[in-house]
């Protein structure tokens, strides 16, 4: 009996190498949540590492405990409660973040503005869900302390000091492209080459998807009807894309729409032509950053800028008789093989 077990044993394993080989894993998925939105990973991968999830969702609570505004604890947090002009130490991860956001701050002309912290809190988009317009005097205090221009940076950005108490800090524009970014180069550094992430809709994609396909494939959505139909298919490879809109992400307050981007020059969420801005970067962060500043800028100022800068851009706006037009760069038409 003990022998048939042993036989029963070998060929149950045996028959399980052989579907193996003949059935080798192609991908390993990996999906969650993380910056109060979902992450999905696949990694081109004969041989599933068990290990490698866990890995990732420990990076991205990292990131999540440095640069989250819903968590007390938090690094950004310290910072937005720390007193004015006293030196702040910074973490390695925050002083990347923050020069990036200062650099893409004076490249678009301080449209693409962290300090908004407080705008975003009134308009419903932050920490708190007030269920009013904010009044004049509100916005004229938040304004008070808003602007990037209002901190100072040691010149390695180790350090920061605030002009007043009351600045207050958001890296949403900025901080789920950071965590592509942490991904991809955790991926990088397992000695993986062929892989995508996605988080809440900013991508990196990195080598190819097969040995017939030269990269990965991402759809640009088209928003209009449910936002279920893809305006392009790229093929990308060894580049981040990320979109800025506001057909997702917006409030109704006394019976009026509100978009999330908030315009650092007047407090107000921005009005203009555009409904949506997507670009094509090496880094998911500053396409993250740069697609936000496009959105506050409006439609005709994002397309000098664009244009200007040499950006690969798509954009999306609202045409005559409810139609929707869009626009794309000349270095996003060799993306789109157009």
């Amino acid at each position: 009996m003990r022998i048939l077990k042993y036989i029963s044993i070998f060929l149950a394993i045996s028959l399980g190498i052989l579907y193996f080989l003949r059935n080798p894993l192609s991908y390993q998925t990996m999906t969650g949540q993380t910056m109060g939105t979902y992450y999905s990973i696949k990694v081109r991968n004969a041989k599933e590492n068990q290990m490698l999830h866990n890995a990732i969702k420990a990076s991205l609570a990292k990131v999540n405990q440095q640069m989250s505004v819903f968590d007390k604890d938090s690094e950004i947090s310290a910072i937005n409660n720390a007193p004015a002009n006293e030196w702040i130490e910074l973490s390695p991860e925050m002083r990347i973040v923050l020069k990036n956001a200062y650099d893409i701050y004076k490249k678009s002309g301080g449209h693409f503005d962290p300090t908004v912290g407080k705008l975003v809190d009134l308009w419903g988009f932050g920490t708190s869900r007030p269920k009013r317009t904010p009044t004049e005097e509100e916005l004229k205090a938040a304004l008070k302390v808003t602007g990037f221009n209002k901190i100072h940076f040691s010149p390695d950005f180790k350090k920061l000091k605030k002009d007043h108490q009351d600045i207050t800090i958001n890296l949403s524009a900025i901080a789920k492209g950071y965590g592509v970014d942490q991904i991809a180069a955790l991926l990088r550094e397992s000695r993986y080459q062929d892989f995508v992430v996605e988080i809440g809709g900013e991508v990196y994609a990195s080598g190819q998807k097969s040995d017939e396909v030269p990269g990965w494939n991402i759809g640009i959505i088209k928003p209009v009807n449910n936002y279920n139909e893809n305006a392009y298919v790229i093929t990308l490879k060894d580049m981040a894309v990320a979109t800025s809109g506001d057909y997702r992400n917006f409030i109704y307050v006394d019976d009026k729409k509100f978009s999330h981007t908030i315009s650092p020059q007047n407090g107000r969420p921005v009005e203009s032509n555009l409904i949506s801005v997507t670009v094509f970067d090496k880094s998911a962060m500053v396409a993250d950053g740069l697609s936000t500043a496009m959105m506050a800028k409006g439609d005709k100022k994002a397309i000098d800028f664009a244009n200007r800068n040499n950006l690969a851009v798509i954009m999306f706006m609202h045409g005559e008789d409810n139609t929707v037009k869009t626009w794309v760069s000349n270095r996003a038409k060799k993306l789109i093989g157009e």
